[in-house]
This record gives C-alpha cells, structure tokens and sequence, in this order.
C-alpha cells in the first residue's frame, strides 16, 4: 500500500504521460505553475503543501531540451525548499545522455554535468528509463533505478508472433540490448556495421547474421534523424529480409526523420511516449510506459524492491 504522503508534479515536456501515470496509480497530479516570463526565464510555484511529502517531479528532457531541463532543476529546488521529505526525478527519456565520454579533444562529459546539476538542485533520487549508456548511473551519487522498456515492446510483440524472427543491432554498440530482446523472444541475433559520414548521415556496410527470408526487428534506445535504423533497414533489404520493424524506445524524431520513414524501409516503428509524439499517418506505434513508471513510483513510495519489473512472464 502506497504513503499517503506521495505527491506527483509534472513539468510542461510530457504532461500527458505524467496524468497517464497518475491516473494508473490513482494519485492526483500535483498542482504546481510551471511557466516562463516574457524573457523566457522559467518559473515554477508549487501551489500545495509538500513539507515532509515524497515528492515526484516527471520532467522528459526532450526538445526544448535546455528549456525542460532547466524546469526540471527549478521545481527540485522549489520542492527542497519547500521543506520536501524526498525529492525524486523522474525523468521518462534522460538528455545529453549521448555524451558521456571525451571521444574528441576538449570536449565536455555532458551527461556528468546533468547529473551533477540534479544533485545540486535537491534530488535524493532519480527514476530513468533505458539509458543511452547504463554506466551513466555511475555518474550519480544517489540512487538512480534503470528501467527498461523492453517488457512494454514485448507485451506488444507477443501478439504478432513470427516463426523467423530476427532481431538486429542498428550498430556494433547496441548488441547487448539487441542480444537480450533475442534472448526474451527466443529468436535469431545479428546487427549492423555502419560508417557515420556526417552528423545526420550513416551509411551501413555490412551485416552479421543471416536475415534472408526472416521477419526482422531492429532495437535501439534512440532516434532523431531516423539515419541509422533506416540506412541498417535498406541493407536488409537487399540481404533478403521480409518484414522489417523497430523498437525503439526514445524517439525524438526531426523533419528529417520523418521524410526517411516515408521511404518505406521500415515496416512499423514502435516506440514510446517517454518522448511526446505525434505519427503524422506514417506506421508509427506509440505504447504507453505510463504503467511501468507508475509502477515503479509506487513501489519507491514503499521501500520495495523494482526490481520484479524487469522479469518476462515465462523467462
């Protein structure tokens, strides 16, 4: 049984998944004004009483990214000084989550610094969901739970059941995710290799596993500009594969993205509503994570373990 003491806020990024969230666990959205002057300077009152409260502020850093996270960090430091027990983030899709590593010279561990500015903000705790890097939470001096969106795709995937099932990385570095979807839907594994010509430019050289005559499902966490998963689904193509389709949790989709799914490599896109998205009539499947936030939430509230949300019926 939940604290009577939990109190859920939501910044302006994702306010639909935030009420989705509360309305599954039966828990009011907090009332808080979360707003900007005329010079864009963000504001944010807390109009309820929260002293002693276990407090929870849903906050997607999502485009305007500096803008979100900027609100984020304010309703922390609104709610620690308003004398909040414990103050979690919960942030559905955690930005700048790409640059966790110097893999240029002079150039900045952003992901650190975000993590650093929830710290000095008043969080005592984070709530994130499929990282761009899991080494991320080791950038963080308080506890950070990791939830994966894996068992939403699979209660999705279940239902359309294929005997030749492969599942492929976009790139070499997403194996591990990719070889754990395989592993959930007992199927074949291979990923792409890929040459990144430009910032929004990828091309896919060559593949690892055998896709001819196969159903495929493409895993990643995120996509913007949809060039890796559709430069990785024109070579399967010509490799022989059938029905191509992608999860991805994360998708953050530009113009330019939206074009490339036009070109009709992809089958279906399957993602989630960490990010608000609108499917402008392409073959674009949003499922909710509201529930497995929720979830998670609830069971923070109560000192229990999350752990239990990562298992598959069956595995």
């Amino acid at each position: 049984m939940r604290d009577p003491k939990l109190k859920i806020f939501s910044g302006n990024s994702n306010r639909v998944l935030a009420q989705e969230i509360c309305d599954h666990i039966d828990v009011p959205l907090g009332d808080a004004t979360v707003t900007s002057f005329p010079d864009g300077e963000s504001f944010v009152k807390i109009n309820e009483n929260v002293r002693g409260q276990d407090v929870y502020i849903i906050q997607s850093t999502c485009p305007p990214t500096n803008h979100h996270l900027v609100e984020l960090l304010i309703m922390i430091d609104a709610a620690r000084r308003a004398s909040a027990h414990r103050i979690t983030a919960v942030l559905p899709f955690y930005g700048y989550a790409r640059q966790d590593r110097k893999d240029q010279p002079r150039v900045p561990i952003t992901a650190k610094l975000v993590a650093n500015l929830l710290v000095a903000a008043g969080a005592n705790r984070v709530l994130t969901m499929d990282l761009h890097a899991g080494q991320i939470q080791g950038f963080f001096d308080i506890p950070v739970d990791h939830l994966y969106a894996s068992t939403v795709f699979y209660e999705y995937l279940q239902k359309m059941p294929s005997e030749n099932l492969v599942v492929v990385s976009p790139d070499v570095g997403g194996v591990k995710m990719a070889a754990a979807y395989a592993n959930m839907l007992q199927s074949g594994l291979g990923f792409v290799a890929k040459r990144r010509r430009t910032a929004t430019t990828v091309e896919a050289t060559n593949i690892v596993g055998e896709v001819e005559g196969c159903d495929v499902l493409i895993v990643d966490d995120i996509t913007e500009t949809a060039g890796t998963i559709t430069a990785a689904a024109k070579l399967l193509r010509e490799h022989g594969a059938r029905k191509i389709r992608a999860a991805v949790t994360h998708s953050n989709l530009q113009e330019l993205g939206f074009e490339r799914l036009k070109g009709g490599f992809i089958d279906e896109l399957i993602t989630t509503n960490s990010i608000p998205m609108d499917p402008r009539g392409l073959p674009i499947t949003v499922l909710s994570v509201a529930r497995l936030l929720g979830e998670a939430i609830v069971r923070i509230n109560c000192n229990e373990s999350v752990t239990s949300l990562f298992r598959i019926k069956g595995f």
